[in-house]
């Protein structure tokens, strides 16, 4: 009887977390939806081998350049042992970088699992948010995303930007194809093995990093933001990518008081005014 009612209790707190959750998921996409809506954006899902992503795009000159942000990590852990059910990101900070862009053609992509349906991705296990959070079925995914919309600006350049985790995205894709002109990334996670060793959390040996593809970028034009007051992605992780690039063309550039997921938005119009290393764009 005892056990029975145990049981009991424990369904009812399972369903009130998973409605809960439910609850949170519907509310952060109506806040991003509206954010997006607010800069021009729309919304779509892009079906890619592996997945369902996300996605909010402004498309309005086919003949100009495409830039492409990514989102970061989202809310992968609710503890620092005990994963989320859902990964969405309560401060969705790659989309607020993508909203501050006024250029004509800018498109946000969000990562595995992040504000689209659990029913929609069957993949969507947790693995997917934490160890394998940049395996190769995750990179492939997102490197198709971007190579679906680049058809809709055909010939034209692709600036990546990526936040944190989502910057080891944007390197790992940068390496894979032939159109990007630039990257730039925000508080980015540019070496996996050296951040988790920071933070004393177990390895992730079923994921890439970037850092591993920084010396076929080096002749890439490259700009890595680091925030002074970042205690999550310490400024020594960018120091680390440029010093393994080698090259001439990747720029560090410090940002006094902020924080890992401080107030990026307010400065990143300037920061895209700033020239490129090695190029002539602005962009």
């Amino acid at each position: 009887m005892m056990r029975s009612a145990v049981g009991r209790l424990a369904g009812v707190l399972l369903l009130t977390l998973l409605g809960g959750c439910a609850a949170e998921s519907l509310q952060l996409n109506e806040q991003a939806e509206a954010r997006a809506e607010a800069a021009g954006m729309q919304r779509a899902l892009v079906q890619t081998d592996g997945f369902v992503l996300t996605s909010f795009y402004r498309l309005t000159r086919p003949d100009q350049p495409l830039t492409v942000y990514i989102e970061g990590d989202g809310f992968a852990w609710r503890t620092r042992t005990q994963p989320s059910l859902d990964p969405t990101p309560r401060k969705a900070v790659g989309l607020t970088l993508a909203t501050a862009d006024p250029a004509s053609n800018v498109l946000y992509l969000a990562r595995p699992c992040q504000f689209t349906p659990m029913s929609a991705n069957p993949q969507c296990t947790v693995a997917y948010w934490t160890g394998k959070r940049f395996a190769e079925p995750v990179i492939t995914a997102m490197n198709q995303a971007v190579s679906h919309y680049a058809r809709r600006v055909p010939g034209q350049p692709i600036h990546l930007v990526g936040f944190s985790g989502g910057a080891a995205v944007a390197a790992l894709i940068a390496a894979r194809r032939d159109d990007v002109v630039s990257l730039r990334t925000v508080a980015g996670n540019l070496d996996m093995d050296e951040v988790n060793r920071i933070h004393r959390v177990s390895a992730m040996p079923e994921s890439l990093n970037a850092i591993d593809v920084a010396p076929r970028l080096s002749g890439l034009a490259q700009v890595h933001y680091s925030g002074g007051d970042d205690m999550v992605v310490p400024f020594d992780i960018a120091q680390r990518f440029i010093k393994a690039s080698g090259g001439r063309c990747v720029h560090v550039h410090l940002v006094p008081g902020l924080a890992h997921d401080g107030d990026w938005q307010r400065l990143w119009p300037g920061f895209l005014n700033d020239p490129l290393p090695c190029s002539d764009s602005q962009r």
